[in-house]
């Protein structure tokens, strides 16, 4: 009976076997479907696809120095293009009747500070005067004071830092130019034209610059084009070496080996492939010898070889202010903290770029 009733129900069971499979159940997407969350919320934000400019200039804006050397490189820049128009007096103007005034602003004045006051020192002590009262004249004002030509020095320091920002500026452009072409070129050739534009390199960067700039000027006139041009021969070396130290790191790498399989002339991959790859190191040194230009640029100035009167630049003020410092000192501060500032501003600008450019220092 047992084993006759098992016969009897293995028909039933394997048609519920059968029934079972055709109704099995199928997901649907609503049964994945996030419970009080969204798709945002499990977005990875260390590792977040941004836009690289966004990433540079949030890595720039965390660094507190380069953000306030950047504010005072405008700062310095509005004053060197609006300054000079900031009073009746204009940089070459001379009134010798009104010569060796000290600084006076107005308002300022009753506070003590910047009043037209000066300690002179001579043989006896030193005496405090005041040429404004002397000389009856109380609407006159000189904000930086006045030079030994009653020329005024706060239009005078202004128009000298237009002049060194668009020599340095200028100049390093060009550098950056000529040194970056002559960089890559010699880099991605490699070989014999690499040794002969190399040891060229040797030779122009062991001629002195001071040598270059006399004989240029004994050819040139005197002037701010004389200047950029010998600037524009002797700055460009240490760009050419940091363009063809990265074209050598580079040009072995797959995309332009892919490049240079699919057809693509010389100049393409080098203009076009590499150099948007470089383009951090190269934007850093030009941040970095645009100071320096203004450094030359002061030197050549102060050694008589620079821009000629009555045109000025921050260097000739501060030579002509360094032959009256002992008897009015207030006549070479102003050039030489603008100069100061200025060079300090845009080296800590460069700096803060060569880390924010640079994905080697990347913040995880």
């Amino acid at each position: 009976m047992a084993a006759s009733s098992a016969l009897k129900k293995e028909p039933y069971e394997s048609e519920n076997l059968v029934a079972v499979k055709k109704e099995q159940y199928v997901p649907v997407a609503a049964d994945f479907k996030l419970k009080g969350k969204t798709a945002d919320d499990f977005v990875d934000t260390n590792f977040a696809s941004q836009n690289f400019w966004k990433e540079v200039v949030a890595r720039f804006r965390r660094k507190k120095s380069a953000v306030f050397g950047l504010i005072f490189v405008l700062v310095i820049t509005f004053f060197a293009f609006v300054g000079p128009v900031m009073n009746e007096y204009t940089y070459s103007g001379q009134n010798l009747e009104l010569k060796n005034l000290a600084p006076r602003i107005p308002v300022i004045e009753y506070t003590g500070f910047f009043d037209g006051h000066e300690n002179i020192k001579t043989t006896t002590g030193t005496k405090t005067v005041n040429y404004y009262f002397e000389k009856k004249l109380p609407d006159t004002f000189y904000w930086f004071g006045s030079d030994n030509f009653g020329r005024d020095i706060w239009t005078r320091t202004w128009s000298g830092a237009q002049v060194s920002l668009i020599i340095a500026v200028a100049a390093a452009i060009i550098d950056m130019i000529i040194g970056m072409s002559y960089g890559l070129i010699s880099g991605y050739f490699g070989g014999k034209v690499d040794m002969v534009m190399q040891r060229i390199l040797e030779i122009a960067n062991g001629i002195p610059r001071l040598v270059i700039v006399t004989l240029l000027l004994l050819v040139f006139k005197p002037g701010m084009i004389t200047i950029i041009v010998a600037l524009m021969l002797t700055e460009w070396v240490g760009m050419s070496r940091i363009a063809r130290a990265e074209m050598l790191k580079l040009k072995e790498q797959e995309f332009v080996l892919a490049s240079r399989t699919l057809g693509a002339s010389n100049l393409h991959i080098i203009f076009s492939e590499v150099l948007p790859n470089i383009i951090g190191p190269i934007i850093t040194q030009v941040m970095f010898s645009i100071p320096t230009a203004i450094f030359t640029e002061a030197f050549l100035s102060f050694v008589g070889l620079g821009i000629p009167v009555p045109r000025c630049s921050l260097g000739s003020l501060i030579s002509e202010g360094f032959n009256s410092f002992t008897t009015h000192p207030y006549q070479i501060i102003p050039p030489i903290v603008v100069m100061a500032l200025l060079m300090l501003s845009f080296n800590l600008v460069a700096d803060g770029l060569r880390e924010a450019l640079d994905p080697k220092l990347k913040e995880m």
